[in-house]
């Protein structure tokens, strides 16, 4: 069931093209653009890879355009991680699992937070279960790559800029290539 590094550059070519739901960038641009600012922050190669990555999980299911606004989440979060077990470190797969919880996480923490988000963006919040209360919080970013997934969060909601220039797949795929887990 797992994907290779070649399957996940395929899925980018053939369905990067996509516009990113409900906001004015494709997936790859979105993919681009996350794996950018964890670079630009000098975030390890393993969280660049997951912020590349974390939503892969949308090119893999075919919900149609803007699942939110027909009252789905599409569990893009959870969906990928089987078809990264044993291609990637536990390191990249927990930031991406958490990227959706680290939102809801953000807005219990952050009360300014909320107001940045698009409106899908908000829209999805409430179908994931909407802002964590004080203890949810407190027990998620205590959880393995938590602290990790929060990064990749704020990197995920700037990632939506139609005229962003970033370093192209090829560029991510090799990163990617060297968090690969050897056989």
């Amino acid at each position: 069931m797992a994907l290779t590094l070649d399957d996940i550059e395929k899925l980018f070519e053939e369905k990067g093209h996509e516009q990113y739901t409900g906001e004015p960038v494709t997936q790859l641009q979105h993919a681009l653009q996350s794996g950018h600012l964890g670079e630009q922050e000098g975030a390890s190669e393993e969280l660049v890879t997951a912020a590349f990555l974390h939503d892969l999980g949308h090119l893999l299911h075919d919900f149609g355009d803007t699942p939110s606004l027909h009252g789905v989440d599409d569990v893009h979060q959870y969906r990928v991680v089987p078809f990264l077990r044993g291609l990637l470190s536990d390191a990249v797969i927990d930031a991406i699992q958490r990227h959706v919880d680290a939102k809801r996480y953000l807005c219990a923490t952050r009360p300014e937070y909320y107001e940045g988000l698009s409106e899908d963006s908000k829209r999805s919040l409430k179908l994931q279960g909407g802002i964590f209360s004080k203890e949810e919080a407190d027990k998620f970013i205590t959880e393995p790559g938590a602290p990790d997934a929060v990064r990749l969060r704020l990197w995920d909601d700037l990632a939506k800029q139609p005229s962003l220039q970033t370093p192209g797949l090829s560029h991510y795929m090799q990163i990617a290539r060297r968090c690969a887990l050897k056989a």
